[in-house]
């Protein structure tokens, strides 16, 4: 079962509408706090989410074990409540965990990874189990001068006491078992099999003091990710986001905003989204997002953004011409593939079959009678499928051709 996670969101200062959501997840005994330096930078461009996780600071603590399937559902039911469909997602050590989980199994809601000082792997389980019975006999006071020696590097610690006493005490006043039940949930995490199923754009982040998920840890999860970028920072150590704040919210604001012209193109991809959703349904719109590969990423977002961001967008025709001159476009130039889709996407918008067999006979004028012909058949095979209920994934037309494969459907549009 989730729990409703205690959060704080900021900006855009902006006033944007269309501003990208960034969700910050932090490390084990700590709290939202902790990501204070990036939520002052990003907020002006972004709608800043920043959370304390089941166990840590103002969310509930229920009785563990935990697991990090929980704690990501926890985050997944915030982002519902939220109503937001997508996010950038950025977390720290077990924070990127979460993300990893979040990147494989609820694809459609990462917009991007942020790995920061995390792991596939956080070593062995018996260090975790030592962990978590020492945090509920003695709590996790007990815990937290080995804990905060790992965050900072010494040249911090030495050079500023109270900061680092700051961070400690943030550590101890953690709930106990919170901080236990998330112990069992690192010690039983294993994700390293699991990386090359992730898909969002990632950048990896590692701090080169850092003496628990150590630079060559996160060359692991680097490597493993297709195309993920990855950062070394000197002079950090474990929370690296706060010892080389300046760099990492760069990194970060790169990664999530991009140049200058980045806020446009993510406003024209939000919108052509959802014309593209209305247009050709959900359904073929998953399909073709599931199958989205770091090839075809680019082209996908192209089409988005231009054809139905831009052009379907337009207020000069309205739906149902654009639908029909479409057909009639890709009768004249014999494209099966799209014609096929977009004849049955018509038809399931209700538009007339009629209507539709008029423009194909004068496309057959123009454009020649082969053509036409194909399209007739391929909205025969529709119209009998969508009689029959079937939604319209059939194989092979009544030309006999096949149907485009499921790793072809990336290059729909």
């Amino acid at each position: 079962m989730t729990i409703a996670l205690a959060h704080e969101i900021s900006g855009p200062r902006n006033g944007s509408a269309n501003a990208p959501v960034v969700v910050l997840l932090g490390s084990l005994g700590s709290n939202r706090s902790m990501w204070d330096p990036q939520v002052a930078a990003l907020s002006d461009e972004c709608r800043v989410v920043a959370v304390d996780q089941r166990g840590h600071g103002e969310s509930p603590v229920p009785d563990g074990p935990y697991s990090v399937r929980e704690l990501s559902e926890d985050v997944l039911a915030l982002l519902d409540s939220l109503r937001v469909d997508a996010a950038h997602i950025v977390g720290l050590s077990m924070g990127g965990a979460i993300g990893q989980w979040l990147g494989v199994n609820a694809p459609r809601r990462v917009l991007s990874l942020s790995l920061l000082c995390t792991a596939a792997k956080f070593g062995e389980p018996q260090a975790w189990i030592e962990q978590a019975a020492a945090s509920r006999s003695d709590g996790p006071a007990s815990l937290a001068d080995s804990v905060v020696a790992r965050w900072f590097s010494e040249e911090l610690a030495e050079r500023d006491p109270e900061f680092v006493a700051r961070y400690r005490a943030m550590i101890a006043s953690t709930p106990a078992e919170g901080y236990a039940a998330c112990c069992d949930a690192l010690g039983d995490w294993d994700f390293t099999a699991d990386l090359s199923r992730i898909t969002a754009p990632a950048l990896v982040i590692a701090g080169e003091q850092d003496p628990s998920t150590t630079p060559s840890v996160m060359q692991i999860l680097a490597d493993g990710i297709t195309g993920a970028r990855f950062e070394v920072l000197p002079g950090a150590a474990h929370l690296a986001n706060l010892e080389q704040a300046g760099a990492v919210t760069a990194l970060l604001r790169e990664h999530i905003v991009g140049g200058v012209y980045a806020p446009g193109r993510l406003a024209a991809h939000a919108a052509g989204m959802k014309v593209r959703r209305s247009v050709l349904g959900n359904g073929h719109v998953d399909r073709s997002v599931e199958e989205v590969t770091e090839f075809t990423a680019p082209f996908q977002d192209f089409i988005t953004r231009t054809a139905w961001g831009d052009i379907w967008s337009r207020p000069g025709l309205d739906r149902e011409m654009r639908r029909l001159l479409t057909i009639a476009v890709l009768t004249a130039v014999g494209n099966e593939h799209e014609l096929d889709m977009h004849i049955r996407a018509a038809l399931r918008a209700g538009v007339d079959s009629d209507t539709i067999g008029e423009v194909l006979l004068h496309t057959a004028v123009y454009a020649g009678v082969p053509n036409s012909n194909l399209g007739f058949a391929l909205g025969k095979r529709a119209l009998a499928d969508l009689s029959s209920t079937d939604t319209g994934h059939t194989r092979v037309s009544d030309t006999g051709h096949k149907r485009v494969s499921d790793t072809e459907e990336d290059f729909r549009t």
